[in-house]
């Protein structure tokens, strides 16, 4: 369950770069898309370090949890990029 929310999370902040990118900046919805898939992986990595030291499950069980998270949305945020261009 938490990682869906996590999932969400992501997908949610992605849509707030957008609308901000549109809004702010009325230029190319590449621009901001690019921006976030770098701060989607630290907030991942984040996630997964909480994982590793609060919940006591190793890197090696995390990792492949850390990868669930930041797939998705960085790949919306790569098809923006990609439609963008």
């Amino acid at each position: 369950m938490h990682t869906l929310k996590i999932i969400a999370g992501g997908f949610l902040l992605l849509a707030v770069f957008l609308l901000a990118g549109r809004y702010l900046v009325r230029g190319s919805m590449a621009t901001p898309a690019k921006y976030f898939i770098p701060l989607w992986f630290v907030m991942a990595g984040i996630n997964m370090w909480i994982g590793v030291s609060h919940a006591r499950y190793s890197v090696r069980d995390e990792a492949p949890i850390f990868l669930l998270n930041f797939v998705p949305p960085a790949a919306a945020a790569a098809v923006v990029i990609w439609r963008g261009r």
